[in-house]
């Protein structure tokens, strides 16, 4: 029953993306809601100027209506009506906290669109309001009963105390960030993020916590679908209003296992894409003007080193998907 629910959600998540694309792109044209492509990117980007924005609202609504319809459904044909409140909180709650970074994102998207700033927010605004989505994700799980302990394989539970909230802090709005600057090219963000949502139901189902495996799968189906419409040339792009909200998600998912460490190896991707960023900002300020990268974020580099949009894409996720095994091995060894 429970491959019917996780197969039900993935195609439910992706028929609602993939529809979507034909009504919201055509409006999304028509209100002008167009890139603006930075001059200082590579050249061959500005044939992107006014390609759409925003057309990471398809997923988000997508992945909301399969997880409010999937996961109470599921919850009440498998007899289980009394959902325990650290769950639907870590499921509901998890979703609220993407969909709080994709509102940031969105408020972000509008200002460079409609008031023509590039940057959109600036760092400071974006860094507020972020931790005050995270914290109060973090405060939620607190007042459902979570506690300061997390799995670690081979380590079993490591109860961090008051270093847990404060760790879980900062690594949300990080790893959020991450997942932000991971998005730069076509169907790059979407394809890595596949394959982290294919991972975390795989591991939900090794675990056989079913309901995460549920929003996992509404995870994997909306990427799939936005990417009908984001692959190699985009007519969508996802703007920060998706990055923002897939790295809500990403975290809600290894927070919802308890294993909020299984976001580093399964976001390596993300991961690599911030360091190049701090590493070239800090390289850069350091020497006065000499750069490690070529360009960063790390996509950048190898786009100037000659790789196509769609290489990047599929090395990247088969970066992605080495991982993935490798941390399967770890869950099923592990405890």
């Amino acid at each position: 029953m429970n491959s019917i629910w996780i197969s039900a959600a993935a195609i439910l998540s992706f028929g609602i993306t993939a529809l979507l694309g034909k009504w919201m792109v055509p409006f999304l044209h028509k209100i002008n809601f167009g890139q603006t492509i930075r001059e200082i990117g590579p050249k061959w980007h500005q044939k992107k100027n006014g390609t759409p924005v925003m057309g990471g609202l398809m997923f988000i609504i997508g992945i909301i209506i399969t997880t409010v319809v999937c996961v109470p459904l599921y919850y009440s044909v498998s007899n289980q009506n009394s959902l325990e409140m650290l769950m639907r909180t870590k499921i509901f709650g998890g979703l609220c906290m993407a969909v709080g970074f994709g509102a940031i994102g969105f408020f972000d998207d509008y200002i460079k669109v409609v008031k023509k700033r590039n940057l959109g927010l600036n760092v400071k605004e974006k860094l507020v309001l972020q931790f005050i989505v995270a914290g109060a994700y973090l405060y939620s799980l607190y007042l459902a009963g979570g506690s300061s302990s997390t799995l670690i394989p081979f380590a079993g539970s490591v109860t961090l105390g008051i270093w847990y909230w404060i760790l879980s802090l900062l690594g949300i709005v990080g790893m959020v960030n991450a997942v932000n600057f991971t998005d730069g090219i076509d169907g790059l963000n979407a394809s890595v993020t596949f394959f982290v949502g294919i991972f975390f139901l795989i591991i939900s189902g090794i675990l056989r916590v079913n309901g995460m495996s549920i929003f996992s799968a509404a995870l994997a189906g909306g990427c799939l679908g936005f990417l009908i419409w984001n692959f190699n040339p985009a007519k969508v792009f996802m703007g920060d209003t998706g990055s923002l909200f897939l790295g809500g998600m990403v975290c809600a998912l290894g927070f919802g296992l308890n294993m909020p460490i299984l976001i580093l190896p399964l976001g390596i991707v993300y991961i690599c894409e911030i360091l190049s960023v701090v590493l070239q900002v800090s390289y850069f300020k350091a020497t006065h003007g000499k750069r490690i990268f070529k360009m960063s974020p790390i996509h950048h580099h190898f786009e100037m080193c000659g790789w196509s949009e769609v290489k990047i894409c599929c090395v990247f996720s088969l970066i992605t998907a080495l991982f993935g095994a490798g941390t399967i091995f770890l869950i099923a060894f592990g405890f």
